[in-house]
Order: C-alpha cells, then sequence, then structure tokens
C-alpha cells in the first residue's frame, strides 16, 4: 500500500512542468496521484474532501481522476499506467501515428490530462492556450502555427467549437491540422455540419474518465476496446482502458462486472457502429410518457435561431416533470416559445416539444464540456 498524493496542476504554459512527472506516472514509477487545478482552491478542496489524498491506495495506481458526474459529488476513477499507455497508444493508432498535440482544455480533467499523457507518448512538448480565463478561438492561429509536424492533433469540447466556427482565421487553423477530437458531449448535428464543411477533421469521440477519456471514435471502438448493450438499452465499456474502479467505493454497482463498466448512456449498436441516444438517468418522465432531453436537443439545435440549448424537466403539479428548453439564441434573433413548440412537432411526438422556453446568453458547464442540467433546475425550477 502506498498514499494518494496530490498532482497540482498548472494552468497555461506552466503545464509543461508537470510533464516529467507524467513521464513518471506512464512508466509506473510515480506515486499514485490526484491531478487538481492549481489556481482553484475551491475545486481543489472539493476534490480533496471527497478522493481523500494522504489515505492508504493500492500499489499499480498511477492517477485517480475526479469524474464531473451529475450527483455533485466526484467520484474518483483508479487507472493504472498499463491502462493510460493502452488508450494514448489506441488513439494514435486510429489517427495515423504520434503526433504534435495542442492543449486547450483544463488539464486536471481526463481530456486535457490525455492531451499532455499523448504528448509525453509522443516524444513532444504540447503547444497550450491558457483557457484559465475561458476560450479565446483568437489564441488558435498563432498556436497551430507553432507546432511541429508531421502529424498535429487537438482536443475540443462542443462549446469550443461553436466558437471557432465564428472565427474564419480560427477555422482554417483547425481545418489545417490532422484530426479535432471533439468529446465532452453530444455535439449538435448542425455544428458537425459546419466544421466538416469548412474543412475540419472532426473525429467525435465518445468515454469518460472510467474508460480513460475517449474510446469509442465516430462509433467506432478502439483497438481492444468494447462496446455491449444491455437489455434496458444501457451501454456498457470494456477494454484494456478500463479503470479498475472508484476511490473508496469497492462495491460500486458500475463495476459489478468484472470487465465491464456500465455507462449511464442508453445506446445502439449497429453494424459495428455505435449511437448513444441519451442519459437512462436524465431522461423526464411527463404525464406518464418518457422524453430523452438529448433527442429535444437533436431537434431544437436545427431551428436557425437556435445556436445552443438544453432540455430539462421542471415540476409540474399535473403532469408531475414538464419539459422546458433552455436556449441561447442566434445573435440578433429571439425564437419563441410557439414556434420551437411547432418546429420540434414537425419530427417528435407533442410530448416532446418544450412547454416552457428560457432564453439565456450561456449554459453553464460542468466539466470540461458537459451542460450543467442540475443547476438550470435549480435555477427554473
Amino acid at each position: 500500500m502506498s498514499e494518494l498524493r496530490v498532482l497540482p496542476v498548472p494552468s497555461g504554459a506552466a503545464v509543461l512542468g508537470i510533464l516529467p512527472q507524467l513521464s513518471a506516472v506512464l512508466d509506473g514509477t510515480a506515486p499514485a496521484a490526484l491531478p487538481v487545478p492549481a489556481a482553484d482552491e475551491r475545486e481543489t478542496r472539493r476534490l480533496m474532501d471527497a478522493l481523500r489524498p494522504g489515505d492508504p491506495i493500492d500499489d499499480g495506481v498511477a492517477l485517480v481522476v475526479a469524474t464531473s458526474g451529475t450527483t455533485g459529488v466526484p467520484k474518483g476513477a483508479i487507472l493504472s499506467a498499463a491502462a493510460l499507455r493502452a488508450s494514448g497508444d489506441a488513439t494514435h493508432a486510429r489517427l495515423g501515428g504520434p503526433g504534435a498535440w495542442l492543449l486547450t482544455l483544463p488539464a486536471h480533467h481526463i481530456a486535457g490530462m490525455q492531451v499532455l499523457l499523448r504528448s509525453v507518448l509522443a516524444g513532444s512538448d504540447p503547444v497550450v492556450i491558457d483557457v484559465s480565463d475561458g476560450f479565446d478561438p483568437g489564441a488558435l492561429p498563432a498556436a497551430v502555427e507553432s507546432m511541429s509536424g508531421p502529424r498535429r492533433y487537438t482536443s475540443l469540447v462542443p462549446t469550443q467549437l461553436v466558437k471557432a466556427l465564428d472565427h474564419p482565421e480560427a477555422v482554417a487553423s483547425l481545418a489545417a491540422l490532422d484530426a479535432v477530437l471533439l468529446g465532452g458531449a453530444a455535439t449538435p448535428a448542425p455544428v458537425l455540419r459546419r466544421a466538416v464543411d469548412a474543412g475540419i477533421a472532426v473525429v467525435r469521440t465518445y468515454g469518460m474518465s472510467e474508460t480513460c477519456g475517449g474510446c469509442v471514435y465516430d462509433g467506432v471502438p478502439l483497438d481492444g476496446a468494447r462496446v455491449r448493450i444491455d437489455d434496458d438499452s444501457r451501454v456498457l465499456l470494456g477494454g484494456p482502458m478500463l479503470a479498475s474502479g472508484y476511490r473508496g467505493l469497492p462495491d460500486h454497482p458500475a463495476f459489478a462486472e468484472p470487465g465491464w463498466f456500465r455507462t449511464d448512456d442508453a445506446g445502439t449498436v449497429t453494424d459495428g457502429v455505435l449511437a448513444i441516444s441519451g442519459r437512462l438517468d436524465e431522461a423526464i418522465s411527463t404525464g406518464g410518457l418518457t422524453v430523452v432531453p438529448q433527442v429535444v436537443e437533436a431537434a431544437l439545435i436545427a431551428h436557425p435561431a437556435v445556436r445552443e440549448c438544453a432540455v430539462i424537466g421542471l415540476p409540474d403539479e399535473r403532469l408531475g416533470r414538464r419539459v422546458a428548453a433552455v436556449v441561447v439564441a442566434e445573435p440578433g434573433t429571439a425564437p419563441t416559445l410557439a414556434e420551437l413548440r411547432t418546429f420540434v412537432e414537425r419530427t417528435l411526438d407533442t410530448t416532446a416539444a418544450p412547454r416552457e422556453l428560457h432564453l439565456v446568453d450561456a449554459l453553464p458547464l460542468r466539466g470540461p464540456g458537459k451542460v450543467d442540467r442540475r443547476a438550470l433546475e435549480s435555477r427554473f425550477g
């Protein structure tokens, strides 16, 4: 037994200072570490209180990476050096070989951490954009220009891509990369089309801290990764990049079946390609029927006045929960509830059409890119 140690992860270029330690993490020679944001004392305290650095931990653990789950209490995915290497090697194999990486995400989360770890595996330092004060697409051209070849990659979340698509120079920079990994949340179809039409080599990734980040690219599992669908449409993931469990939660049902992780996502596999339909724990029961928020969001985002959106369930005396839409409108537009209801009803049942609309300037996020539905429900419920 050893002790879990804190790994303060700086923002900006200072993050390069932890690369030697991450090299030791991948070699299996470093003590087990809990990445925390060095500049965010409150978040660091939250993670430390939940995941208890200083307490014993099994030998062979490389990192304990906090999840960005929906409960408000972070869980810590226990990752081995072998799992982290398997993830990085499988990623490079799928993308066409090792290359230089551009970091645009907070590196204490798994997506940003993997950019650093893949850089170590590739034997090159990443180029870093400081996102401590938010993501500025205007920083992309200089950052991409400074990247060495022969292959160049980055990883974004959908909200960053939405911002970048409004900046022609940023779009041109992203289009110059060999791959732009896009994960952390579902990518709206119109956003994906705009990116592809602009020549950006988007690779949609699916995974989580429990799988060392993305383990399914464009619906197809990476080498060694496995996907299974249970009878309730739940997605299960397996493979060498799988976590061994959660810190301090040895009997958690997500890891009850050896070699598999039970996600909270519903999905289907057709001809070997995985499609995610939504989260089982976010389904809205309204009037005795079930509405999947992500399905409604996919319908809403196709409306020309909707830039970003989230669908939530709010308490309702008659229905139990009513469907509400929270929308960031395209500049110069002001969509109404009536027109959005009509628009949704063109493709979905009336039950799925929102009964309430809130226009906001921005959607709250948890983790690097997931919409914080709990915050929206608290605000508007």
